[in-house]
């Protein structure tokens, strides 16, 4: 027996779900009017043929050019922000004289001092200290006031650029609509809910949620989301902090996808639901393709990591737009080195079966930090963010805090002192043949010799590194400006990777470097086949493809022990999006004792599921003989819907017999007694009439065949059908007499789910 708990509410009930099989439905039928509406009389048979036939080519082709503009919009958009953070971050550190608008690379190309690796160095570089450029000098060597100066004004730029993000991020605060928790006005409705900011973060947990079924709030994917994104981005990025523009840049492409989405009338988002997260699906893959270069990485993250429906014709079309974003990306040349490949590396040498041991041992060094980073950032979001003074201040008072402890860690440690891309640039060189790196800073550090001193401090910048990668990333992620968890992975992991390079001989520390980048992100994002792709079109290393698999399977193997979740999984719990991962469902029911005790309230059946009494009493609706009720009967079970935070639920017609005569969403309720509203004269209405749920208007929005399971079936049949089908609710059944005895909605079942933990 269920309790009666008076206003009983479900969670995420600031969120609404969409109905795929529903959607899948209703566009059949748009092919089909389309086709009679293509008819006219009294042409001839073959001209409405040929009418028809160019119709259905450019329904057809609808997709494929909307992936087109995607992929090239998304690419100008990142072109600008790249060349945007390289020259903001660059004045940190000083100003190129010849213009202000010159990043430090542009300023002083490698070309004219190639011995200097990633930067030369050049009369046109000015220094804010008055020093040379760092690539160009130790920091042993020089005196403390240039020094100290140097730190100073290195801080300060740090800060300014976090202030920056940080209010342009409170731009976008968006309030969530929310059921008001008091129970004596059932109509009262709360205007304020949960704050959001849909600039902050990567974004990528809201866009999981946001494709597996549910509606956020229209504004996250809105033109200025976009803007405030891009510029956010920027200056984040540019402070140091530990965090990168790839999340946000598939945030950005899901913006560019809605937007093109309003230029094709079925993939608006209030014409079919479905078919508008397809096409956000495809511009996810962009994302990703922009920001590594890696166009087949792109398609298979969007695959693996974002998307929860993607049938072959989505894979087709997001490889096309994955492709029109590289071509382009690739034209545009951010970089300045003419190549699509971020981090390319040309070693020369091969691996040896024994090195398999060392990519293990990366694998579980990077499982263990992933685990690790996984529960305390959880740990970290849940303390800190719930102080008394954090809770009372501004959410900038947070970055800035963040930004200061960054600046002054990274700042003395030459390899962790640039912006991510740069790092992981830097650690992946190889020192043992003639080229750009040779002399660089770190090939200097490895070139030592006891004579000189060793390599012991060397070492100890490798440790400290990577150690303070993983305390920053673990407070800076999560913080309320755009960032993104891939690049300070990337950059702990060949931290680590590097320092382990060194106890191997004969073969050169970089390609530990890149093998334990690749181990590190496995371990805190848990992707596996995506990763590994992006990892050999990131560095062009197409032979280490099996160390990058050992590694990476690994890493994922070792953090799943340790936290069974991976970093976005976590967010979006933390955040409080509802997602239905049937995976991890079902591992979850699958623990349920077989014998329960008759307190614990869970049997792993569908019976577990059923609402209490009073719920049922108010979602049911009963048709009488000739399927009329009253308006205001109507009236009266929307306000209950909606007082109760039912919002996402709907109404169950049955007959005398309590058998299921369909079902009623309560949006399509609304929207229809708005349509019977308008329709009326203007004389009074007092609810009494009545309205005809077999034919009529309200009759059109009625589900006449909601699928039933039986009260004895197993939970596994719910998660399934939700997720496989991507119902939105789902009626349950007495085995014997067919009488209806629940309705089951998504929520609710996430609900179980959760107390399943």
């Amino acid at each position: 027996m269920h309790n009666s708990v008076l206003g009983e509410r479900l969670p995420y009930n600031d969120y609404t779900t969409i109905d795929w099989l529903h959607d899948l439905v209703k566009d059949n039928v748009r092919h089909r009017r389309q086709r009679r509406t293509g008819l006219h009389a009294g042409s001839s048979a073959r001209l409405d043929r040929i009418r028809i036939q160019v119709w259905e080519w450019w329904d057809a082709a609808q997709g494929w050019v909307a992936a087109a503009l995607i992929g090239i919009i998304t690419a100008c958009i990142a072109f600008v922000v790249d060349i945007s953070v390289v020259t903001v971050a660059d004045w940190k550190e000083g100003y190129c004289d010849r213009s202000i608008w010159l990043n430090r690379r542009e300023c002083c190309p490698v070309d004219k001092s190639p011995s200097l690796g990633v930067f030369g160095t050049c009369d046109d570089w000015v220094s804010w200290s008055g020093i040379p450029p760092s690539s160009s000098i130790d920091d042993d060597d020089l005196d403390l006031i240039p020094y100290t100066k140097a730190y100073a004004i290195y801080v300060l730029f740090a800060l300014l650029f976090g202030l920056i993000a940080g209010f342009v991020t409170l731009t976008t605060k968006t309030n969530l609509p929310s059921v008001n928790n008091d129970n004596t006005d059932p109509t009262k409705m709360q205007e304020k809910g949960k704050v959001m900011y849909p600039t902050s973060g990567s974004g990528i947990p809201e866009i999981k949620t946001i494709l597996s079924g549910f509606v956020i709030s229209p504004s996250f994917l809105s033109p200025s989301v976009l803007l405030t994104k891009a510029i956010g981005a920027t200056f984040a990025v540019s402070t140091g902090m530990c965090l990168g523009k790839e999340g946000p840049f598939v945030h950005i492409s899901a913006c560019v996808g809605s937007l093109v989405s309003k230029l094709f009338p079925k993939y608006r988002s209030n014409a079919n639901s479905a078919k508008y997260r397809q096409l956000l699906s495809i511009a996810c893959s962009a994302g990703l393709s922009v920001a590594f270069g890696a166009p087949i990485g792109g398609v298979l993250f969007s695959y693996e990591e974002i998307s929860t429906y993607f049938p072959r014709r989505v894979m087709w079309r997001s490889f096309l737009c994955s492709l029109f974003a590289a071509m382009v990306i690739k034209a545009l040349n951010p970089t300045g080195t003419g190549k699509l490949v971020l981090f390319e590396t040309h070693y020369g040498v091969d691996y040896q079966a024994g090195h398999y041991l060392v990519f293990w041992g990366l694998g579980v060094a990077g499982g263990i930090y992933g685990g690790i980073f996984c529960k305390a950032n959880f740990l970290w979001s849940k303390w800190f963010r719930k102080l008394g003074f954090m809770k009372r201040s501004s959410p900038v008072f947070e970055v800035l805090l963040v930004v200061f402890f960054t600046a002054v860690l990274q700042f003395p440690n030459r390899l962790i002192r640039q912006t991510g891309d740069i790092v992981m640039e830097e650690l992946l060189v190889d020192c043992s043949h003639d080229g750009d790196g040779k002399m660089s800073w770190l090939c200097r550090q490895e070139g030592r010799t006891e004579e000189e001193g060793g390599k012991g401090l060397y070492y100890a910048w490798l440790i400290s590194g990577t150690l303070v990668k993983l305390l920053l990333t673990i407070i800076t992620f999560g913080c309320k400006v755009p960032s993104g968890i891939i690049i300070p992975s990337l950059d702990a992991g060949a931290l680590f990777g590097r320092m382990v390079g060194q106890l191997v001989p004969g073969i050169s520390p970089g390609i530990f470097a890149m093998v334990g980048s690749a181990a590190f992100l496995a371990g805190v994002s848990r992707m596996t086949v995506s990763l590994a792709v992006i990892m050999f079109e990131l560095t062009g290393e197409v032979n280490f493809i099996p160390p990058f698999m050992v590694a990476i399977l690994t890493a994922k193997w070792v953090a799943d022990a340790i936290s069974a979740d991976g970093v976005y999984d976590l967010a979006q719990h933390l955040l409080g999006h509802p997602f239905l991962d049937s995976e991890h469902a079902l591992d979850k029911v699958r623990k349920l004792d077989p014998d329960p005790d008759p307190g614990s309230g869970h049997k792993g059946t569908m019976e577990d599921l059923i609402p209490p009494a009073n719920t049922m009493d108010e979602i049911t609706l009963f048709t009488g003989p000739d399927f009329r009720v009253r308006k205001a009967t109507l009236r009266e079970k929307l306000a209950r819907l909606r007082a109760r935070g039912l919002m996402d639920a709907g109404l169950v017609l049955v007959n005398e017999a309590c058998i299921c005569h369909g079902y009623l969403p309560e949006a399509e309720l609304e929207f229809a007694l708005e349509v019977l509203d308008e329709t009326r004269d203007e004389e009074e209405d007092d609810g009494q009439e009545e309205v005809d749920l077999w034919e009529g208007v309200v009759s059109e929005f009625v589900d006449r065949s909601p699928l039933t399971v039986t009260a004895k079936a197993p939970v596994e049949y719910a998660v399934e059908m939700f997720g496989k089908l991507g119902l939105r609710y789902l009626i349950i059944v007495e085995e014997e007499t067919a009488r209806v005895v629940g309705v089951v909605i998504k929520k609710r079942l996430l609900s179980y789910l959760d107390e399943l933990r």
